[in-house]
């Protein structure tokens, strides 16, 4: 298909993931308050859309305690700044399998939960946008699956719509952007979906741009899709994803550096590719429009 660039880009920031990076930069926040104190930096300096996830204060590890997701999202809807709040839903659904002649029982990580229990701060925080991975994966660190079923898929799927929250289908390869779109015919999904392409993660879609443009191709015409890639190439899919028509994803969740030897913030990390987008002649549109877009409710502070 022919390119069509995109004029009117929103940039999301993944502020922190719940990968293993807390002790690769001290940069990557920890605490609540500052994991929504890198967020609203990150706004202040042309993100749009904040993406959440928590961690333990003390020790950096991924987390799905309830207070912390509360707090995160009370300190972002309090500050001096407007932005469109994405929490995550991903975690929860994780196997580490033990050895290949023993997976059962399985190893320390495994983290599996219920599909109410996946979503139960989705529904005390009432975001804007929640994330739903939608297929299952194996990843590169050890024998670990992050586990979507069919089943559980619709399931959180329909919590989410039921909810007033906007699902975010994130797509690690073309299968999973078959499966949103089951979710889409069977109403479980609204038909103008928003996707996030996850490209370069281990072992999902590399990220070459043969790839890229396979799953951009695989995006309905009327959903808006996003798309990142993770470490030196944050970046170039920043201008790639431009002139395929979508809109950006950077930040410390999938990208520690802003330059050989020089570990970013958040806030430069958006400063550099709001500075790329006008650079290739587009727009950094804000919170206001995003929700427009997208047909998102904002939600007053509690």
């Amino acid at each position: 298909m022919p390119l069509e660039m995109n004029r009117d880009v929103f940039i999301t920031c993944a502020v922190t993931g719940s990968g293993g990076t807390q002790d690769r930069s001290p940069h990557v926040p920890r605490s609540p308050k500052q994991i929504a104190d890198s967020a609203i930096a990150a706004a202040k300096a042309g993100a749009a859309v904040v993406h959440c996830h928590v961690r333990d204060p003390e020790t950096g590890a991924p987390s799905r305690r309830l207070d912390y997701y509360r707090e995160v999202t009370d300190r972002i809807r309090d500050a001096d700044v407007d932005v469109v709040l994405n929490l995550t839903a991903g975690m929860g659904g994780d196997i580490v399998f033990g050895g290949v002649e023993t997976p059962f029982p399985v190893a320390e990580g495994t983290d599996m939960i219920g599909a109410s229990e996946r979503v139960v701060h989705i529904a005390e925080c009432l975001p804007e946008i929640c994330t739903l991975d939608c297929g299952t994966m194996n990843f590169a660190e050890a024998d670990y699956v992050m586990t979507n079923t069919p089943g559980a898929l619709r399931a959180m799927g329909q919590m989410m719509t039921d909810m007033g929250v906007k699902p975010e289908v994130e797509a690690f390869d073309t299968g999973h952007l078959w499966f949103a779109k089951q979710l889409v015919k069977e109403g479980i999904l609204e038909p103008n979906a928003l996707v996030q392409l996850c490209m370069g993660v281990p072992w999902g879609a590399p990220d070459d741009l043969n790839t890229f443009m396979a799953m951009v191709n695989n995006v309905p015409d009327d959903w808006t899709f996003s798309a990142f890639s993770l470490g030196r190439n944050q970046m170039a899919y920043v201008a790639a994803t431009v002139l395929a028509g979508g809109n950006v994803r950077v930040g410390l969740e999938d990208n520690l550096w802003l330059d050989k030897g020089v570990l970013a913030e958040n806030w430069q990390l958006v400063e550099r590719a709001g500075t790329i987008i006008e650079n290739i002649g587009a727009r950094v549109i804000g919170p206001q429009e995003v929700r427009e877009k997208l047909g998102l409710t904002k939600r007053a502070p509690k």
